[in-house]
């Protein structure tokens, strides 16, 4: 199908979602955001991403678990501007889909951030240990521009920063400071999954650093000491992408009762220092209703009552806030905000692959919990945390080629 072709049809499709979705409604904008219409349907939101002059829409796609590079097509046709990959999403293999895509298209038509999983690293401790960790970081990203095609990539990030001394460890700074000085990279971020909050503001005091790529969703316990972490960076002048929007994607195990994700995306942006939400998309219908609920990021209250957002009691799902007050509770010292979130890629997202490779860096034993009569963890949203630990420590024992790919 030829491009003119393939976008008209996917214009036409658009009309198959509620037309409650396609109102144009009023975004409280700030100077720095605009709106554009795309293909006389629909508006995107577009916000500058920090000091990189970059303007990009409000939501952008996370590629971990997409293998049909038609679904990319059709994002970029739609006005997708940025996708993020990773040189251990599918051994590689998802960069080599991507570069498929990226073949047909105009450099300028795209954005391509990508990373590689750091070792050297004391995840409890969130810090880096190993200064020769670096060299496989190269070695990795080398590899990855050659599978995506490329000369260079958007954006490079560093995964896995937490502490302010991981932020800081000079090899890794250094590392990222030359891949950009050699063109291989256009600018260079940091991702975090715990340690938030300190995290955004050391990448900010590093002076280096144009962007951070953050866990932030309705379900962040320590809401304003994120916004005001946010706010600190982005006056530094640093993007701010939001990333585990969907907490999980359900309320609970059995994924009988999903999670508003139209709201959760809704919610982020509503912080209007956050750029742009990386949403997981597999879908086509999952991809139309996120440029859908652009036409308005206003929450409705119904929207705000399914995110439980004035509840007392809320639900805490499946997701993990990695605060990391669980392991010196733990006689056995698990690290079990990795733990956490293996078992929400499991049963949240339904990525058994990813979430039994997640599960493999916490080196848990066959049978974790057995030496202890009872839990005595006091987990900060009540989980019961050996449950969950005996639960999903099963996948170990289940061979790779049964999972999905």
């Amino acid at each position: 199908m030829e491009t003119n072709q393939r976008r008209e049809f996917l214009k036409k499709s658009l009309l198959g979602i509620s037309a409650a979705c396609l109102l144009p409604g009023v975004v409280n904008a700030s100077t720095d955001m605009v709106a554009f219409q795309l293909s006389g349907q629909q508006d995107l939101v577009y916000r500058t991403l920090g000091k990189t002059g970059l303007k990009i829409p409000g939501i952008s796609m996370g590629t971990s678990n997409i293998n049909n590079p038609n679904l990319i097509r059709a994002a970029m046709d739609y006005g997708i501007k940025l996708f993020t990959t990773s040189s251990y999403y599918g051994e590689g293999n998802n960069e080599l889909m991507l570069g498929e895509v990226f073949r047909s298209r105009s450099r300028d038509s795209f954005l391509i951030a990508t990373s590689s999983r750091p070792e050297g690293m004391d995840r409890q401790a969130g810090i880096f240990t190993d200064p020769n960790a670096v060299y496989k970081y190269v070695e990795d990203i080398e590899e990855g521009l050659k599978r995506l095609g490329l000369n260079y990539v958007d954006i490079l990030f560093l995964p896995f920063t937490a502490k302010r001394e991981s932020v800081f460890f000079e090899p890794f700074l250094r590392m990222m400071e030359n891949f950009k000085t050699q063109g291989k990279t256009r600018f260079i971020g940091t991702t975090t999954h715990s340690f938030c909050e300190e995290a955004i503001r050391a990448a900010a005091d590093t002076g280096l650093y144009d962007m951070v790529l953050t866990s932030y969703n309705f379900q962040t316990e320590n809401v304003s000491e994120m916004n005001d972490a946010i706010a600190y960076a982005a006056n530094a002048g640093l993007g701010i992408i939001g990333m585990k929007s969907q907490a999980g994607g359900f309320w609970d195990r059995e994924r009988t009762k999903p999670i508003n994700s139209r709201a959760t995306i809704k919610w982020v942006l509503q912080n209007e220092n956050v750029t742009t939400v990386l949403s997981g998309m597999s879908t086509l219908e999952q991809l139309q209703q996120n440029i859908a609920l652009m036409a308005n990021l206003k929450l409705t209250e119904q929207e705000m009552n399914d995110l439980q957002l004035t509840s007392a009691n809320r639900n805490p799902g499946l997701y993990c806030q990695q605060c990391s007050r669980c392991i010196p509770q733990c006689p056995n010292n698990y690290d079990i905000p990795t733990v956490m979130r293996s078992y929400m890629y499991a049963y949240g997202y339904n990525d058994l692959r990813y979430a039994k490779k997640t599960l493999g860096y916490a080196k848990i034993p066959a049978n974790p919990c057995n030496s202890c009569d009872k839990c005595n963890i006091d987990c900060t949203v009540g989980f019961d945390v050996r449950t969950k630990i005996q639960d999903i420590a099963r996948l170990n024992d289940v061979p790779n080629e049964f999972l999905r790919a």
